[in-house]
């Protein structure tokens, strides 16, 4: 009787019903959208940092540079000028630590041994200025009518040849370009986990000091390398075995090669500049930051959060509204359609006095006509839920087919600076990219979980019993006399 009632009443009030229902659908599928592109933001987001810090990195410890450099810092190059008929090319590479002020390897252990760190590894990062080209020698041309006869020694002349030099000169080439020393034993953390093999192959575990070198896509493109190609840094020839592309952003670094090898060139044996920290719990890294910070002193210790803070542009100005106005427009239009389907609910129940009037004097129990009320509001909710859903999905597949641009601009992180010679500076384990800002696209997705549905369906069925809440209240007052004074 009660779902044979309830049918019949939809059917005889469907336009009605289809109002409330509407209302609720649109609540309900801003909801979703907001909470989608919200996703959609986080993602975007991630993706920004992992190209910073890498996959499965959770924090950096670096030390920042000190705020002078010696001399021994400063790029100096020496050559040898040549004769005018000498074409020999002349070559000098200066390589620096840039970025951050070293750490002595022990560090490493150190942090690995704290509470909470699941493992830890060190990473060098290089500038490499390399000269290149032609140092010509000038030659001294003398004047006609100069020279050392006794014509010339009077007069109080010198007797000195008179004359100029001609020729000579430099063409030559500088070319700056960084490098990476990561720990090829753990390839699970480092900066090499920010991009993906696309040509050739990674490091091994056993090549902890081979002549081997990965080199990023843009810049093997740029210089026309490949897997077999050779690299020279410091007269070190070293054999490109694999191309690797940064997922997003910029990568780490041009080249990377085993930290042993970068220590060696650099001449900073058993030194780092960062440190790569994987908790052991997500959840607890604010934790694992302070153990660090108080047991490992003259560090500076960055997590994804503190890097997010520098996140800047329209993704940083869109997920801001996406938070707080997208958030409470959705839950005002939430509210608004939770209280327009229980006030039409009401007044659809006092059109309908003579009805319940007559069920009553029928032998309908209160109980039972508010439970025929609810009943078809909930069958409201539950369309009005399955409408929010198909428009919210619809709105979602409308963000992702567009899927606008954002830019993200990035600054520094605290203790980054650049060293004499090149740029470095600070990102969340990136010491080797530039200390100016740089800019990142990305794509917005709007990505729909089993979550955001299942919270659509919980806002249907409540929207239902608020609108049958009213309306049960409404019918659980009406006595059988109020339909006899409306019969005609």
């Amino acid at each position: 009787m009660f779902f044979t009632y309830l049918r019949r009443e939809l059917r005889r009030r469907r336009k009605a019903a289809l109002v409330v229902a509407s209302g609720l659908a649109l609540g309900i599928a801003l909801v979703i959208v907001v909470n989608s592109v919200s996703s959609g933001m986080g993602k975007a987001q991630d993706k920004v940092l992992q190209s910073l810090y890498g996959l499965g990195t959770d924090m950096t410890v670096t030390k920042a540079a000190t705020a002078s450099a010696s001399s021994s810092q400063q790029p100096r190059f020496q050559f040898d000028a040549n004769n005018n008929d000498d074409s020999k090319t002349q070559s000098s590479d200066r390589v620096m630590v840039q970025g951050f002020t070293t750490l002595a390897s022990t560090t490493v252990t150190k942090v690995a041994g704290q509470k909470g760190v699941s493992d830890a590894v060190g990473g060098l990062s290089l500038n490499v200025v390399k000269v290149d080209g032609q140092f010509t020698r000038g030659q001294f041309q003398q004047n006609q009518g100069s020279g050392t006869g006794g014509g010339n020694r009077q007069g109080g002349g010198t007797g000195a040849p008179q004359g100029e030099v001609t020729g000579g000169g430099a063409n030559f080439n500088i070319n700056a370009y960084t490098v990476y020393g990561t720990d090829v034993t753990k390839p699970a953390l480092g900066p090499l986990t920010s991009s993906k093999i696309t040509s050739g192959r990674t490091f091994t575990t056993s090549e902890t000091n081979a002549k081997v070198v990965v080199a990023d896509s843009a810049y093997a493109k740029e210089k026309k390398l490949k897997v077999g190609s050779t690299v020279t840094i410091k007269s070190v020839k070293y054999k490109v075995i694999g191309i690797a592309t940064a997922t997003s952003g910029d990568a780490a670094a041009n080249l990377y090669i085993p930290l042993t090898q970068a220590q060696t060139l650099s001449g900073d044996k058993n030194k780092v500049t960062t440190i790569y920290v994987k908790a052991t719990d997500s959840k607890q890294i604010s934790a694992v930051k302070k153990t660090i910070t108080s047991n490992v002193s003259g560090t500076t210790v960055t997590t994804s959060a503190d890097l997010a803070d520098t996140v800047s542009g329209s993704l940083s100005t869109a997920s801001s509204l996406a938070t707080s106005v997208g958030k409470w427009l959705s839950i005002a239009v939430l509210i608004a359609a939770f209280l327009v389907a229980g006030l039409l609910t009401s007044s659809a129940v006092s059109r309908r006095v003579r009805e319940f009037g007559t069920l009553k004097a029928l032998g309908w129990k209160s109980g039972r006509v508010t439970r025929q009320v609810v009943g078809e509001a909930i069958v409201n909710g539950l369309v009005g839920g399955v409408l929010g859903i198909a428009l919210g999905l619809a709105g979602a597949y409308v963000v992702t087919a567009i899927s606008p641009t954002l830019s993200a601009s990035l600054g520094n992180s605290a203790g980054g600076g650049a060293r004499a010679g090149g740029p470095g500076g600070g990102g969340f384990g990136g010491p080797g990219r530039q200390a100016a800002a740089k800019t990142l696209d990305v794509a917005l997705t709007a990505p729909v979980n089993a979550t955001t549905i299942g919270l659509a369906v919980g806002l249907a069925v409540a929207g239902g019993l608020i609108a049958g809440a009213f309306g049960g209240w409404r019918a659980s007052r009406l006595r059988p006399a109020d339909a006899l004074r409306r019969v005609e």
